[in-house]
């Protein structure tokens, strides 16, 4: 089996929902006799992190079309390398870049395309995806009808902190994409918040619910995150409120995130808002109902006032 793994870069750095692609590419691979080979566009800084990974070979597109995200371009790049790698999947992370284009990808080379995965199962050499349904309250198996598939694995579904280390081949090469009509031009990157912190790349966040009691006590939240160096989430309620913007929901009408620790304040733990951060990899819940769900998620949990914690938690935080 022939994987083909695309590694999307943020201004010059790897996502890190591909890294996370990419270990899921590895896991497969071991699982079902296959072999991985990644994919990058122009992304010549990282290319040294990549080829320390253990992947056959890593394809470095070299076009200028494709410096900055061009989606008419992206897809043509990438056809031609499907067409000449021949893989059976094609795995890309759930990001938002990969929603907008790789959909289009689907339809071009006449495949289909499971989106949003958090996980695979291997039996009998059928290998099934699971996606979550109906705002995560049931996962489904999903087994592609013909090859190649597309596949996109939410954040949070493997870790990168995991991928298997190795030494890989680099295969430099230039495409013809002189036959683009660009007839889609992606304005400036839209900055969804005041900070250039992107909650999906967070490595500590702190979400807070409605224990916040009103939004005059925000300011002890931001505090906390700063001490942390962390950026600030919330629930649903928050957001709905009017006291945060949507961009700061975690769940499942919000982001997905998968920090290396996610600090819950105030928040009792609805499935809606879990499924978004399930794959953290260190919960603490802070919350003054000891009946709170979100308890038997955390990792380490604290019964109590928010409202009290929060100042002394960041006041030790500061005086070390």
């Amino acid at each position: 089996m022939k994987i083909l793994t695309f590694i999307q870069q943020t201004d010059g750095k790897i996502n890190n929902n591909s890294l996370e692609a990419l270990k899921g590419s590895q896991e497969i691979a071991q699982e079902n006799g296959g072999t991985v080979t990644a994919i990058t566009f122009n992304n010549k800084p990282s290319i040294e992190e990549l080829s320390g990974y253990d992947v056959s070979d890593i394809i470095l597109v070299n076009n200028a079309e494709l410096d900055s995200y061009s989606p008419l371009h992206f897809i043509s790049a990438m056809k031609q390398i499907i067409e000449d790698v021949s893989p059976q999947l094609i795995i890309f992370g759930h990001t938002y870049q990969a929603r907008d284009w790789v959909p289009r990808l689907a339809i071009r080379i006449d495949a289909s395309f499971i989106s949003d995965c958090i996980g695979f199962k291997s039996n009998n050499g059928e290998i099934s995806f699971v996606r979550p349904m109906y705002q995560g309250k049931i996962n489904a198996d999903i087994v592609a009808e013909k090859m190649p598939c597309i596949i996109s694995f939410q954040s949070g579904a493997f870790r990168s902190d995991n991928i298997e280390p190795g030494s890989a081949s680099i295969n430099n090469i230039t495409l013809d994409l002189g036959d683009v009509n660009n007839s889609i031009r992606p304005a400036e990157k839209f900055q969804e918040a005041e900070t250039t912190v992107d909650l999906t790349q967070a490595e500590v966040i702190v979400s807070i619910g409605r224990g916040i009691s009103k939004e005059e006590n925000l300011p002890i939240v931001h505090a906390l995150a700063k001490a942390l160096g962390g950026a600030v989430a919330s629930s649903r309620p928050i957001v709905d409120s009017g006291w945060l913007e949507p961009y700061h929901q975690i769940g499942s009408s919000g982001q997905t995130v998968a920090p290396k620790l996610y600090l819950a304040l105030g928040i009792s733990g609805a499935i809606q808002h879990v499924v978004g951060m399930k794959s953290s990899q260190n919960v603490v819940v802070i919350n003054k109902d000891a009946n709170a769900p979100f308890f038997e998620l955390a990792d380490y949990g604290i019964i109590g006032d928010i409202l009290e914690i929060i100042p002394k938690l960041t006041a030790e935080l500061e005086s070390r």
